[in-house]
């Protein structure tokens, strides 16, 4: 007797890693994003989630604050390099100051508890798109050459002064989108926007910490980043 093939279940559009102590929350997230055809695999610590992300590869982390053994603050800083993937920090706790740390780490979003499943889908599926699409579309324009700095988007390599340089992902991202625009003033809504991809609300100093650790690594080159009072930032160097 014939039988009917099973039909193929949609190919999965992402491998997720969901790192929160509260399980039952995993379990809802976990059939939320399922649902959408995501990969997902939770677990409930720092430590095991560094150990996930050592021997693993996943498109995009979503991690809690706050976690055992090792927070979530410290997982990103352990993680917190050009070739990670983005990450999406959730927090029981809307104060300010947590989303203002967690993004001068790195991470490339903010959800504060309690949330609605499906927008946290939502922000998965944003982060994503800019994460892939325009850094994918500009893959094949080649390394950007200023000065004695060279930016190659397509390997998220950097060099200064023929060296190698170490930068966390929003680091990478924020000197790519200055190298992009060299000689030309940026502000700090620009810079937010075409690098988080969204508006802050209230006062931040993201922005001034990673232009601050940007002039670290640019030190003794001849590129540099230019305060201009008032407005902004601009890359100079030849």
């Amino acid at each position: 007797m014939n039988t009917v093939p099973p039909i193929p279940f949609p190919s999965t559009e992402a491998r997720v890693l969901l790192v929160d102590d509260d399980r039952e929350l995993c379990q809802m997230l976990t059939e939320y994003l399922n649902a959408e055809h995501f990969e997902v695999n939770s677990v409930h610590d720092g430590g095991q989630a560094l150990q996930e992300l050592r021997g693993k590869a996943y498109e995009i982390v979503i991690l809690d604050v706050m976690l055992p053994s090792v927070s979530g603050f410290d997982v990103l800083r352990e993680i917190g390099s050009s070739n990670a993937p983005p990450v999406l920090m959730l927090t029981a706790r809307g104060e300010d100051v947590d989303r203002i740390v967690g993004l001068e780490l790195g991470a490339d979003d903010y959800l504060a508890k309690p949330f609605n499943p499906r927008e946290l889908v939502a922000r998965v599926k944003a982060i994503l798109r800019r994460s892939s699409g325009p850094r994918a579309a500009k893959d094949d324009a080649g390394p950007i050459h200023v000065g004695d700095v060279s930016i190659d988007q397509s390997r998220r390599e950097v060099t200064v002064a023929g060296k190698p340089a170490t930068l966390r992902a929003k680091e990478f991202d924020l000197l790519h989108t200055l190298a992009e625009n060299r000689g030309r003033v940026l502000t700090r809504e620009q810079l937010l926007n075409l690098v988080w991809g969204y508006d802050f609300l209230g006062q931040t100093r993201t922005i001034d910490v990673h232009v601050a650790h940007l002039r670290k690594i640019l030190a003794g080159s001849r590129v540099s980043i230019e305060t201009v009072t008032g407005i902004g930032y601009k890359l100079v160097g030849g």
